[in-house]
Formats: structure tokens, sequence, C-alpha cells
């Protein structure tokens, strides 16, 4: 029954389903407070309050929205991944948008269940013509042309260095050599960043038990997680090297906003939602200008909409030229 339920299409009808889902209210310890390993679905499975997806079919793609009632036809709760995954996988739809009012560990449900699927997955975001693609259509296309070009030539010229920091990363702890994570991308689509790894194997499970209830940027900067080659590569950030491929796959860009990660992305406020439109970049004016010094995440993306709202070649030329003593100096970096 969960498989045929998404298993049809209604080009112009949308037809509703629904299935409840947890959103959990527990509290988490402070940055510096002792923390437990959880289980990655702990959160979702705990029943403190119940609401419910409703799902739309429109033109091959899904749209889930979120709704308090329950309505009919009645789907039982997904409580595991693979559930969902082969729902979508007998689905013909294409893309699945994503409400941004979603929990982070059910957005990661859905986009884990999505990329296993072979389906992209979107956030609902506010659209906007406010964006260099649009206004600037010949500049955009030389600036992507060319970051597609330096991005490569990077790859070929440092990848006896990467090499080398990928032997540190190895000898200095068991593990991946890379961490991937997902981040919200241009139009919302979800992606999965790739960086080297700095932090103990398994440390993503642990981030909510060392970031507690810290507002603004999810940074500490004497994360326990942080491993001493870690430390080092994150000041001159070495780490960030291997999203030169995400550069490839046309998921960043040289310059641009940063990367939203799932857990900052849900707690951005609807007035400033619509900058998760644009493609996001490696560095950008706030790395250069603020950033480990402005942690307040709306304040960040107005800065983000200032640079799109005056986007032009040259500014992304100087930016990228200022990001180079920045990271020599290991500015804001921790």
């Amino acid at each position: 029954m969960r498989s045929n339920l998404l298993k049809h299409t209604y080009p112009r009808h949308a037809m509703t389903i629904t299935l409840p889902i947890e959103h959990s209210t527990k509290q988490q310890p402070d940055c510096d407070s002792p923390f437990e390993s959880p289980s990655p679905l702990d959160s979702l499975r705990e029943r403190h309050c119940a609401v419910y997806y409703t799902l739309l079919w429109r033109r091959k793609q899904l749209l889930v929205q979120l709704t308090e009632e329950p309505k009919t036809p009645y789907l039982p709760p997904l409580e595991a991944e693979h559930w969902l995954t082969e729902c979508l996988q007998r689905s013909p739809v294409r893309l699945v948008k994503l409400p941004a009012t979603l929990t982070e560990v059910n957005l990661e449900v859905w986009a884990n269940a999505c990329a296993k699927a072979g389906k992209s997955a979107f956030l609902q975001v506010p659209n906007t013509k406010a964006l260099p693609k649009k206004t600037s259509r010949v500049q955009w296309w030389l600036k992507r042309s060319i970051e597609w070009a330096i991005a490569a030539l990077l790859l070929l010229v440092l990848s006896p260095f990467m090499l080398v920091l990928s032997w540190l990363i190895v000898k200095q702890s068991a593990g991946p050599i890379l961490f991937n994570q997902w981040r919200v991308g241009e139009r919302g689509k979800l992606f999965r960043i790739l960086k080297f790894r700095t932090m103990v194997a398994g440390a993503e499970q642990l981030h909510h038990q060392v970031m507690g209830n810290q507002p603004g940027l999810h940074k500490c900067e004497n994360d326990p997680r942080i491993t001493s080659v870690g430390c080092w590569m994150r000041k001159y950030s070495l780490d960030e090297l291997p999203q030169l491929i995400n550069v490839l796959r046309g998921e960043m860009s040289l310059v641009g906003p940063r990367p939203w990660a799932l857990y900052d992305a849900v707690r951005l406020s609807p007035e400033v939602r619509h900058r998760l439109n644009a493609l996001p970049g490696i560095t950008g004016i706030w790395q250069i200008t603020r950033r480990s010094t402005l942690r307040d995440i709306d304040a960040v993306n107005r800065i983000d909409l200032g640079y799109l709202g005056e986007w032009s070649f040259s500014q992304d030329l100087k930016i990228l030229l200022l990001t180079i003593p920045k990271v020599i100096s290991g500015f804001g970096a921790y």
C-alpha cells in the first residue's frame, strides 16, 4: 500500500494523502556540557507532537506540505527511511519539493530517501527576480565559465597537496577522508557539500549535543570533536578544497553566498528565505568581512542579499583576490 500511493501522477489536479510525522521538542545541553551519541532518527521516533504531511502531485513533481489535521485517504507513519525510499523508487515523480518549516531531522530523512531513489529534493522557497543569473545574463555566463575552468585547473595543480592532506587525515584518526553534508543550493535544491574530514568519525551525530541551544550560526570555537590536524586545516580553510568538485558539478560557485546547512536553513526567518534561490559559493562577502565574528543568521542573510543586489563580475573578482590574504591569516576560522 505504501509504495502504490506514490505511484501515480496527476498533471493538473492535486491529490492529498496524509501521514503523521514527529517533531521533537527535546531540549539540548549547552556547548560545553557532556554529550552522548544518539541514534540518527531518535528525534523522528520521539512522539512529542504529531504533525501530518499532505502530498500533492503536479506534473511529475511531489509537493510536500504540513497540516495539523489528518485527511483521507490515510497513510500509516513511515517509521523507517527505507519505506520512503521504496515509495519514491516506485513513483514516476522526478523531484520532491519540501516545506522549509520541516525539522532538520525530517528534511534529512527526505533528502536521503530522494538521493537513494534518484530523485532531486528541493526546499520550497519564495521566488525572486533579484538574482545575477536573471539580471546580468551575459556577465553571469562569463563568470560561470571562468569559474569552472579555474576549479578544474586548481584541482589538477593541488591534487598532490590534497593527497598529502588525505594521508594526514587517515593517520590522525580512523574514518573516511571526505565529509559530506546536505546543504541548500540554487533554487533551494539540496546537495551534498564535500569537505576534508576535520572531526572524529561520527561527529555529525553529536552536533546538537555540542551546540546545544546556541543561537545564530552553529559554530563552536572549542569544539571537542575537532582533531588536531582538523584544527590546522580549518585555520587555513584547507578542508574546503574538495568543494572545487562541487563547483565542477554546478552545485556551487567560487564566489557566492554561504551554503546553508539544514540545521541553519530551518531557522531562517521567512523575510530572508528567498535568499536560498541563489547559487552558493566557496567564498563570499561574509567570509572576507565578518566570518565567525558575525553569527546572527538573518544578519548574514541580509549581507548576502546586499551582495546579490549589487552583484557584478568585478566585485566577484575583488572578493576572490581578498580571500587569499584572509585565508593565509586564518581570519575568523575555527
